[in-house]
């Protein structure tokens, strides 16, 4: 805990991985779900604690606290024993029941109503979220649940994230972590949730919704959740009463993973979608956020969230279809990366929209789909991998252009998460494109490194751990000497690209057509023409 130092690692892949076509037992999913299994998270926690300690070689009571990070907002109905509903024999084969990972996106249309709901109620709770709310969020999926399947809605004692559910899971106590509840459930510390009013003009059904179906106390990151109990502690082989900090979401980790306490660094975490991470003193109504938590990161400071939906999954989606039978092969990104390299910057004639799984920031509609302009019989392989980089790079930017426009500055991007340690080509693309020195965070698991800091707050200074969060970021993470810089020859070229990618960004994703919305109805199997 004094310095950070990675002492191991471990891994392990959840048995079940993401259930998107068919449950267990076989039953179909439509387009667009996207479920887990929650006794995966237990099974895995259990593999990597005991692997990580038999690595690194430390007694039992040299663990002095533990730290959870997770994705979000990934959710499920409980029972009043906090089991989930499905493992219930009754449940099993209601999809319903099932853990809602966080890019399920079958919630698009309760979604929508919310968002009409709440503009046409004049919600100040929209400020906080860029005037749009997103499928992914808890009332979305709360919403589809009650719609689809009441009775799983009305069984259900808790609709809660999965984060606060595994580390109930530990301490034998639920506890509702304000990150999760503040960036995706609509939670603020001045206002608390959205009225009663609010949800009962959403569906009656949800006038006390946030009274029967949000158990726990809400408590900030660096707080104690509880203490692992003699039956948890066992199961990991730690020592009962091991104090567990209040979990955070993985993206917002990373933050302190980075070294980011302080305003004025946006910290971009890179990996199969990216999040966009920045700390301000005031609060300001920034387009297409995902969120604004007072509290939500660093206590004293607003915590924006901003996102791009996918960015390594388009990567590796090109390279499978180029190389089905290779898809994941590592030698096929270092060969087609080398290519696109020897390409030039946005030489290749291409412009891409980069939503293959819908818009995040600013636009937050699932509804939209990627886009490749400017193909010709010429195009290769390493063109069209390359337009890919730079259409990723072009969204990083035009969430930089929104937190800009209120006044809000960004001066460095720090970058981590798996892809930033693997690509030399996307760093210098986004420096290139955002015109902005880029660092790289040390640790190559910056979120990992995030939830151990907390860990080390909750154990506290006497123990070995940490008086206060700030002390444990300057001490426990680190930033790579090397600067990132951006190449000022083509900063013109990459201007005038971005412009076309503004202009194509504000034609499919605005007004200027329904097309991409319509084509996604057709693959959920509706009639897009309908009136």
């Amino acid at each position: 805990m004094a310095t950070g130092r990675q002492l191991a690692t471990a891994v392990a892949d959840y048995p079940h991985g993401v259930i998107d076509r068919e449950l267990p037992d076989g039953g179909a999913l439509e387009a667009d779900w996207a479920l887990q299994h929650p006794t995966d998270y237990l099974t895995a926690l259990t593999a990597v604690v005991i692997e990580a300690r038999r690595e690194a070689g430390v007694p039992v009571d040299a663990i002095r606290g533990m730290g959870i990070d997770f994705t979000a907002s990934t959710v499920l109905p409980v029972d009043r024993g906090h089991q989930p509903l499905c493992l219930n024999p009754a449940f099993v084969k209601r999809p319903h029941a099932w853990v809602k990972l966080w890019k399920h996106h079958a919630a698009q249309s309760q979604a929508d109503r919310i968002n009409e709901t709440a503009i046409a109620r004049s919600e100040r709770f929209l400020n906080d979220y860029g005037g749009r709310t997103s499928p992914e969020w808890l009332v979305a999926k709360t919403l589809q649940i009650l719609e689809e399947d009441p009775e799983i809605y009305e069984t259900a004692e808790g609709i809660v994230e999965a984060a606060d559910w595994v580390v109930a899971q530990l301490t034998g106590k639920l506890v509702r972590n304000a990150c999760g509840a503040g960036y995706k459930g609509f939670w603020s510390r001045a206002h608390g949730f959205p009225s009663q009013a609010f949800f009962e003009a959403l569906d009656p059904r949800m006038r006390h919704f946030v009274q029967n179906k949000l158990p726990g106390d809400i408590l900030a990151p660096g707080q104690c959740a509880g203490r692992l109990t003699d039956e948890s502690a066992s199961r990991l082989a730690l020592s009962p009463g091991t104090p567990v900090a209040v979990p955070i979401i993985d993206a917002h980790a990373a933050v302190l993973g980075a070294t980011v306490v302080t305003p004025g660094r946006m910290v971009v975490v890179l990996g199969t979608s990216t999040c966009h991470m920045l700390l301000a003193e005031h609060h300001a109504p920034v387009e297409g956020v995902a969120g604004i938590v007072e509290d939500g990161i660093v206590e004293g400071l607003y915590g924006y969230e901003a996102g791009q939906a996918a960015v390594g999954d388009i990567f590796a989606w090109f390279v499978r279809f180029v190389n089905p039978d290779h898809g994941q092969d590592p030698d096929t990104f270092a060969q087609l990366e080398s290519a696109a390299a020897a390409t030039g910057p946005g030489g290749n004639g291409l412009v891409a929209l980069d939503w293959w799984n819908g818009n995040r920031s600013v636009l937050a509609n699932t509804d939209l789909s990627g886009l490749i302009v400017g193909l010709s019989l010429q195009t290769t392989q390493a063109e069209v991998y390359r337009s890919l980089i730079e259409a990723t790079g072009f969204g990083t930017r035009r969430v930089l252009d929104a937190f800009e426009l209120e006044q809000i500055p960004v001066t460095e991007l720090v970058a981590t998460g798996g892809l930033a340690n693997r690509s030399s080509l996307l760093l210098q693309t986004y420096a290139d494109i955002t015109q902005r020195p880029i660092r790289l965070a040390t640790s190559g698991n910056a979120s990992a490194l995030g939830a151990s800091i907390l860990g080390a707050v909750v154990a506290g200074q006497q123990i070995g751990g940490y008086a206060s969060l700030g002390a444990a970021v300057k001490n426990m993470a680190h930033l790579e000497t090397e600067t990132v810089a951006p190449n000022p020859a083509v900063e013109q070229q990459y201007d005038r690209l971005y412009h076309e990618y503004l202009e194509l960004h504000d034609h499919f994703g605005r007004d200027g057509t329904a097309v991409m919305s319509r084509l996604r109805q057709l693959r959920r199997g509706g009639d897009a023409w309908s009136a």
